[in-house]
């Protein structure tokens, strides 16, 4: 049966079994890039893009005997390996890997890699890559035309002055691998600003390093994935959603590993940071008017290093306008203007969405649930009262006054 020979390329020129095996194949896919290595070959050609293209060649092709194709580096490895996998199995795919990309950019950079988030920008719509970045201390990211290094760090300028984190702004440090192997490889460090203005050739890898103090690092480490209190967020005069209704309004959001998350009446940002912790793939967009609130917010984003979330600076339904559609809306403050709120996010709302209402005045709840009733939801509501007590521990000490606090409904939303 004939098959694939899936070969990995490394430098500049092809190794005598490489070159056999090509001459051997009825057909050789290739970029443009890799078609001077195949020269004195005498075998059919074909680009190795578009991919519908390619498997309709390949699969005919494969009739009359094998197929070569070529890949830079490892094509396991954010290669297009998974994809001929995918299409043709494994029985038919024979795979010689070269030296990836990542063990050459570490090893031009000297550093190891057993630790180092690798991250693939290449190819990929990344609203906010430098909240994928920003997660991690040190991160390696595959590039594109479109997330190119000089673009990635204006977007990590933009998004650190937007909360005002100036010390991650001068302490971040880049460094580019550019044309690995290749005769005019070049490797480049710098700032932020200084890889802002510089232009790269596009076949290159970015190593991300944060400046951040080891006893901060371990803090934020040694931190739950859940369960922030009160006390560890900042907020003013105790307007804050209360430990136990957070919890209770994310488990109602039930949110996906990925999507936009539109978090209107931020407030302290308390529900916004306790979704971009869990998780981290979230697209969050925080809108909150009051300047009071937002430097809250701000500040909570930087202790946090919780950057997929975007403060929307305005009022609702105003500030939704620019937003991407949502997959979830959570609704912790509305001004008196719920009605249009839930008008304009259930017509952005993507499908099998949901949003989330929390109500502290009997007057919101009815009419979050008349609302969305009417919009054709399935509407739950659910009261919660939360009321903390401080154990007796001493037989002669009397047990402290109970503290109540108002119930909060909430009210949940689906299609």
């Amino acid at each position: 049966m004939s098959h694939i020979e899936l070969i990995g390329i490394s430098g500049e020129s092809l190794g005598t079994d490489q070159r056999a095996l090509i001459a051997g194949c009825v057909l050789v896919a290739h970029s443009r890039r890799q078609e001077p290595l195949l020269q004195g070959i005498a075998v059919e050609r074909v680009a190795i893009t578009p991919l519908a293209g390619l498997y309709t060649a390949i699969a005919s092709a494969l009739a009359k005997g094998k197929v070569a194709v070529l890949a830079s580096g490892d094509p396991l490895f954010f290669g297009i390996g998974r994809n001929l996998l995918n299409r043709f199995g494994p029985e038919q795919v024979r795979v010689h890997p070269a030296l990836s990309a990542v063990q050459l950019a570490c090893s031009r950079f000297k550093i190891p890699w057993d630790d180092l988030a690798l991250i693939s920008l290449h190819g990929r719509k990344e609203q906010n890559p430098a909240a994928r970045i920003l997660h991690h201390q040190r991160a390696l990211c595959f590039t594109d035309q479109h997330h190119s290094p000089d673009s990635l760090a204006r977007n990590l300028i933009e998004t650190l002055e937007q909360t005002g984190d100036h010390e991650r702004l001068l302490g971040m440090r880049l460094r580019v691998a550019e044309n690995l192997g290749l005769n005019d490889e070049r490797l480049t460090a710098g700032s932020l600003a200084e890889i802002a203005r510089v232009r790269f050739s596009p076949l290159n890898m970015v190593l991300f390093e944060q400046a951040q103090a080891p006893a901060a690092a371990l803090q934020l480490a040694s931190l739950p994935v859940f369960g922030l209190r009160e006390a560890e967020i900042r907020h003013s005069r105790g307007l804050i959603t209360k430990d136990e209704v957070r919890a209770a309004s994310l488990h109602k959001l039930r949110l996906p590993a990925a999507g936009v998350l539109w978090d209107i009446g931020g407030g302290s940002g308390s529900v916004s940071l306790e979704a971009a912790r869990m998780n981290p793939e979230l697209a969050i967009y925080t809108v909150e008017k009051k300047q009071e609130e937002q430097d809250n917010i701000c500040h909570n984003i930087r202790t946090y290093a919780a950057y997929s979330i975007r403060l929307v600076r305005g009022e609702a339904p105003e500030a939704l306008v620019q937003l991407p559609d949502p997959d979830r809306v959570f609704i912790g403050g509305s001004g008196k203007r719920l009605e249009e709120i839930l008008q304009a996010a259930t017509s952005r709302l993507r499908p099998d969405g949901r949003i989330v209402v929390n109500a502290v005045l009997a007057a919101t709840r009815d009419s979050a649930c008349s609302i969305l009733t009417e919009l054709g939801f399935t509407v739950e509501c659910s009261t919660i009262t939360v009321v903390r007590h401080q154990p007796q521990t001493l037989p002669d000490v009397p047990e402290s006054a109970a503290q109540p606090y108002n119930p909060i409904t909430i009210v949940t939303g689906s299609p």
